[in-house]
């Protein structure tokens, strides 16, 4: 009986202790099994967070440039299109970001402009290098703007004709070969306008040998070759207008070796961009008859002809822009772009 007694005893300590264990795997299978819920909603939740980073912001490109195609998701690294895809399909209007609207393709109408409902937090993107005079009904962007891009340092998004950039060792600029004198090249010249008057009162003092429609044929591919031999180039812009200087001065000029003669804003504006010794204004003159003596001083000076090249050694100048390198700078601005804006009345500011 004492065996018995024992036995039983035993036997209820082993459940017992088998009980106790199981109920201890069970809480411990359970706390596990929470906390690893816990931590897969956890991460769940992260990764639902993070997903919209790793999403392309989409720019549309409403309509090409005067009707110009160009490879669009192609840009140059200083642009930084990362987290962004360009297309030209209006049928993703709707989930598009950003549209960017060239002024001089939908100025003709309103009716040129998206006409279906604008998705929220859609950005309208105003793009245009033209200067005032040539930019018809500004008022038809009125209420619908949220950012500009233009050859204007105080767009939202500055996109100029070209611009300096810093050589990273001093340079040896060598002055190309000069044979002949003064240059301009001109697609349309309206007898009346200011820069005609002031050329046709210049060439009764210097030789001026005049490129374009009419005139002397300048070459597609030998533009560099034809206008670098000239000492000086009549970079006379079409309007005066602020921050409006274009290639006639970045490409012409500067990048053909030639030292420009300006005409358009003031020597304080072009001095925002371009050193002081680097170009010739025609401000500085009280006439035309002035500026060629000074233009025949410099030719027989060499040494002083040359003082206009002394910013070479440190700078050079990027006047290779196209439709690429404007649009491309969109998405860098998008993403990075503040708290939604409407420009009320543009031609208010785009004067």
């Amino acid at each position: 009986m004492a065996l018995q007694e024992k036995t039983l005893t035993f036997k209820n300590s082993f459940f017992l202790i088998l009980f106790a264990q199981l109920s201890i795997a069970a809480i411990l299978f359970s706390i596990f099994y929470t906390n690893r819920s816990t931590l897969i909603n956890q991460f769940s939740r992260k990764s639902v967070y993070q997903e919209p980073a790793n999403i392309s912001k989409i720019i549309l490109v409403w309509t090409w440039p005067f009707h110009i195609k160009f490879p669009l998701n192609e840009c140059p690294p200083y642009t930084d299109i990362s987290g962004c895809t360009y297309t030209a399909n209006r049928s993703l209007y709707s989930s598009a970001d950003a549209i960017v609207i060239h002024h001089r393709d939908v100025c003709n109408s309103q009716k040129q402009l998206p006409q279906m409902p604008r998705p929220p937090n859609q950005y309208w993107v105003w793009f245009n290098l033209e200067p005032p005079s040539h930019s018809p009904n500004l008022h038809f962007m009125d209420n619908l703007i949220n950012m500009t891009m233009s050859y204007r340092a105080d767009s939202d998004i500055f996109s100029p004709y070209g611009w300096l950039e810093t050589s990273q060792q001093e340079e040896n600029f060598t002055i190309p070969v000069k044979t002949k004198l003064v240059a301009w090249a001109i697609s349309n010249l309206r007898q009346h306008s200011k820069r005609a008057q002031y050329y046709k009162k210049l060439k009764k003092y210097l030789p001026i040998e005049v490129y374009g429609r009419q005139h002397l044929t300048l070459q597609r591919n030998k533009h560099e070759k034809t206008l670098s031999q000239y000492k000086f180039y009549l970079a006379f812009e079409n309007s005066n207008h602020e921050d409006y200087i274009t290639e006639k001065l970045w490409m012409n000029a500067l990048t053909f070796g030639c030292v420009p003669i300006v005409m358009g804003p003031t020597r304080q504006n072009y001095e925002r961009f371009i050193p002081k010794d680097s170009f010739i204004h025609v401000d500085d003159f009280s006439s035309a008859k002035e500026l060629a003596k000074y233009i025949r001083k410099l030719d027989k000076d060499e040494k002083a002809y040359q003082q206009y090249f002394t910013w070479r050694s440190r700078l050079h100048p990027f006047a290779r822009t196209n439709w690429q390198t404007h649009y491309c700078r969109v998405c860098k601005a998008l993403k990075e772009a503040p708290t939604q804006k409407t420009i009320s009345r543009l031609g208010a500011w785009y004067t």
